[in-house]
């Protein structure tokens, strides 16, 4: 089965056949989320399309030959910012401890509502600040980075000029994109695309102590005497992962993961950086990123009135006047092919309601004492580029064929879809709860249509509700005589 499993590889353009560096320890990496705020419904999609790919990957070659990190930057600008408008009066450390611990706990409760595993480590960029310093020792001794003394301090920078195969993951090559984008001219920069790979901190920032040997060279295009320079900083976004990804799987993995908008510039300079320091002609042998995630056709932003959070969807009505269940959420990502762009709407959610219910009302007569497997055909569609939407149909064909609902059961366990009617009772009748309000709202707006004597409009919601199977019922009020109106679901 394990030469069965094909994937797209970003780098290539192509779909490979995936070929472990070493079976007994597959190895993957997934960019994690920067803890500033509680991750949105775009945030949702990697975590839940690298979770199915990690249980598949367990099932080939066994839970405990599969190594998945996904990593928590817990030091950012944006993370500074945030403490310092949420916690104005607390130290900085002190504030931004607060907001990277509330917003990752937040983070792990939300994934584990969408049915996700947990990783096999989670490492914390500050818990791996002296291996991110040791590379980018590595990158001025080998001559691919330098020091330079930027606008707010010294910075240690990647000289991309360095590395000809710069842009091999996005395509884009380092005349194109000075060609086709605006580029701030930062005069300390060798070259306008060099980025940062350490930065100096300021009194009111979080720093570590940091000495870097450097180049006779890099002493002139500083002006200092000493090959030693110390900088109080914190490092550059990219070096984070670069230095997670090697403490915990090594030099060369199997798999890099992450949303399609990190490819350029995030990707793009991980393997820069890895490469270089590591002197290997990849970081990653595959590389796979999922599509965009738009909300009701439009770009979700907070502008646009359309930012959801997971935790909102899960604990609020915002998206459509309800909550929706975790293991809806989950099937609505995994309708759409994970490379392929996913318009997020109530529609979509309302179908993957009805689609669970049907699937686990039949799948909820399996017979416990019979041993099931996953379905094979199932398996297959998976192990082709994890081809979800193919699953989605083949499951709707176990469905036709009651006979063997424990193969059904076993399958949206394996895919974490298990959606027991004791469950989604639950969400029927918080269902119920918003239909009854807004019925009783179009009543009461009946009502004083008829008090106004505007009769059209007042019957108009009378007929649309009865077409909808909502009968209305007028009387009085047997106390004060007025009108009064009742309605039932008509049978």
């Amino acid at each position: 089965m394990a030469e069965g499993l094909k994937l797209y590889n970003t780098l290539t353009r192509s779909k490979v056949d995936f070929i472990p560096i070493d079976p007994k320890n597959v190895r993957m990496y997934v960019c994690g989320p920067t803890v500033y705020d509680f991750a949105h419904i775009g945030n949702a999609r990697p975590v839940i399309v690298f979770d199915v790919l990690y249980r598949l990957l367990r099932h080939i070659y066994g839970e405990n030959h599969v190594t998945y990190a996904r990593n928590i930057t817990d030091v950012d600008d944006k993370i500074n910012a945030r403490a310092l408008r949420d916690f104005p009066d607390l130290p900085l450390n002190e504030a931004i401890a607060k907001v990277t611990q509330k917003t990752a706990d937040q983070f792990h409760a939300d994934v584990a509502r969408l049915g996700c595993l947990a990783p096999t480590v989670e490492p914390r960029a500050t818990d791996n600040i002296e291996q991110m310093i040791v590379i980018v020792q590595k990158l001025l001794d080998g001559g691919f980075a330098y020091i330079a003394q930027g606008r707010d301090g010294r910075e240690a920078l990647f000289d991309v000029l360095r590395m000809p195969n710069y842009g091999a993951l996005s395509k884009r090559n380092l005349t194109d994109q000075q060609a086709g984008a605006r580029i701030a001219v930062e005069p300390h920069k060798r070259n306008p695309e060099d980025f940062v790979l350490w930065k100096e901190s300021a009194a009111t920032e979080p720093g570590w102590p940091a000495s870097f040997t450097i180049s006779e060279e890099n002493r002139a295009e500083l002006r200092v005497n000493q090959n030693t320079v110390s900088i109080y900083g914190r490092p550059g976004w990219h070096i984070e992962c670069s230095a997670m990804s090697k403490r915990y799987l090594g030099e060369v993995f199997d798999i890099h993961g992450g949303g399609l908008d990190l490819i350029f510039p995030h990707h793009e300079n991980e393997i820069a950086q890895s490469c270089c320091a590591n002197d290997t002609s990849v970081m990653a042998n595959v590389w796979m990123h999922n599509g965009f995630v738009q909300v009701e056709g439009k770009k979700m932003s907070k502008s646009e009135g359309n930012f959801v959070t997971i935790n909102e969807l899960l604990d609020t009505k915002k998206f459509g006047n309800r909550k929706w269940p975790g293991e809806v959420l989950r099937l609505a990502m995994l309708m759409t092919h994970y490379r392929q762009p996913i318009d997020f709407s109530i529609s979509r959610l309302e179908e993957a309601v009805r689609i669970l219910k049907r699937w686990n009302l039949i799948a909820e007569a399996y017979d416990p004492n019979i041993k099931a497997s996953v379905d094979s055909e199932a398996l297959h569609l998976f192990s082709d580029d994890l081809d979800t939407p193919a699953v989605v149909t083949r499951l709707h064909a176990l469905v036709k064929n009651e006979d063997f609902p424990e193969t059904l059961a076993a399958t949206l366990k394996f895919l974490g879809l298990w959606w027991p009617s004791k469950e989604w009772k639950k969400y029927d009748h918080q269902a119920d709860d918003t239909l009854s309000a807004a019925i009783d709202a179009l009543v009461e707006m009946r009502l004083e249509m008829l008090k106004t004597k505007n009769f059209a409009e007042a019957d108009k919601i009378r007929d649309d509700l009865l077409a909808k199977g909502i009968q209305l019922k007028d009387g009085k009020d047997k106390d004060t005589g007025e009108r009064v109106t009742t309605w039932e679901v008509k049978r």
